[in-house]
């Protein structure tokens, strides 16, 4: 059977569920701010959202913001992360982790991430903490939560601020326990491809009443919760959401614990029909992740089971199949000019980098990105049939790998 690629019939013509999902609940929920004429950021449905979203993670404040980039860059504000102060981040991550660092004048210090989980190593964190080592950010990458046994008690022992980011993992447990609420502070992202939407928006969640409050400060212009309107007390800016974007969020959130269990379901049955496949293979599950919401599904690609075939000419012969992988990352965030040109850096901290960024090298990071292939969310949230299909892709690919190679046709040549 001929590849899609060289002129052959494609395995699958149909698209797979498209993202967002919306309906009726998103159009009324829309409606009732429309009509109800006070659209901004003090609307009714924004507590509703955060009140919601809260308990969703068993924390007692949660707070709404703009994105989640804001999110990280005001959680970092008030735990009082600043100048001349080292943050710990993965090197395999979106870069908004460390950018947000920068924004604070603080400086990011890359560690490497465990092979399977791709979230942050404990052992590689706890060789980077220096003196000036204040905070540790971990990710909870695809959705999978990272080691919080080891890098919780860590930080305690360190007396570091722990951070989750989990702009991926919405719902997502450690043992029994939601992310969000393990360190000081959680971030979560309501980006246009996240798991919950309203095309930007941002969540910070929290155990602290104290840090709760000045989260909330930060975002709405230095105010306190009792204060006047035209009290303001600290510095702050607005990074507040709107009615329109809670009221969204709030029927999204509605839809979220059954289209997580919808695309478990189909990842299990991925690893099934995975389990005698060569070439491609799946991270081991961890019997500590209580829930997995699975935003990203990470393949580890071996060209030597595919005739050779480079990653990326896989990806584009898979793609032609009508199964739209995407690689990961390119290159690891230290790799990237904004950690080179001394962008966000104070001028009392210029000359002292924590890391020379040009020259670091973090294995498992650079193999991540050299062979992982993602399956994103939204392929996961139809039927059994479409994840058959995607395994009838794969193997159509490796049975005609050796002439595609010869081939030398198309971007992957």
């Amino acid at each position: 059977m001929s590849l899609a690629l060289l002129g052959g019939a494609p395995v699958r013509t149909r698209p797979f569920p498209a993202w967002p999902v919306y309906g009726q609940l998103e159009e009324q929920a829309l409606a009732d701010v429309l009509h109800s004429g006070f659209w901004g950021g003090y609307n009714d449905s924004i507590q509703k959202l955060e009140q919601r979203f809260a308990a969703l993670h068993q924390a007692p404040h949660a707070i709404s913001c703009a994105n989640g980039t804001v999110a990280l860059e005001v959680v970092l504000r008030a735990c009082g992360i600043g100048c001349g102060d080292e943050v710990i981040v993965p090197a395999f991550t979106f870069v908004a982790t460390a950018t947000a660092v920068l924004l604070c004048h603080a400086q990011p210090v890359f560690a490497d991430i465990e092979r399977d989980s791709l979230n942050l190593d404990p052992a590689a964190v706890a060789a980077a903490i220096t003196p000036r080592t204040r905070a540790i950010i971990a990710v909870h990458f695809g959705g999978r939560p990272a080691d919080m046994d080891s890098l919780a008690p860590l930080a305690r022992q360190r007396g570091l601020t722990l951070i989750e980011d989990a702009a991926h993992a919405h719902g997502a447990r450690w043992r029994e326990r939601p992310v969000g609420n393990f360190g000081e502070a959680g971030t979560f992202s309501f980006q246009a491809f996240k798991l919950m939407t309203a095309g930007e928006g941002g969540m910070m969640t929290t155990n602290s009443a104290p840090l709760a409050e000045r989260m909330w400060s930060y975002c709405n212009q230095g105010r306190r919760l009792q204060g006047g309107w035209f009290e303001h007390f600290t510095l702050g800016s607005n990074y507040r959401i709107t009615g329109f974007q809670a009221a969204l969020l709030c029927a999204q959130l509605e839809r979220l614990e059954e289209q997580n269990r919808r695309r478990q379901a189909n990842a299990a049955h991925l690893r099934r029909r995975l389990a005698g496949f060569t070439g491609l293979r799946l991270a081991p599950e961890d019997p500590r992740v209580g829930n997995d919401p699975h935003y990203l599904v990470t393949l580890r690609y071996d060209a030597g089971a595919f005739a050779g075939l480079p990653r990326d000419r896989f990806i584009e012969a898979v793609r032609a199949e009508g199964v739209p992988l995407v690689a990961t990352y390119p290159r690891p965030l230290y790799h990237n000019p904004v950690f080179h040109n001394g962008a966000g850096r104070c001028h009392c901290t210029a000359r002292v980098p924590p890391q020379d960024y040009r020259h670091l090298s973090l294995p498992e990071s650079e193999r991540a990105c050299r062979d992982g292939i993602w399956i994103e969310h939204h392929l996961l949230l139809g039927e059994s049939g479409d994840v058959d299909d995607m395994i009838a892709a794969f193997a159509k690919v490796q049975e005609n790998a050796a002439s595609l190679a010869r081939a030398g046709v198309g971007s992957g040549a």
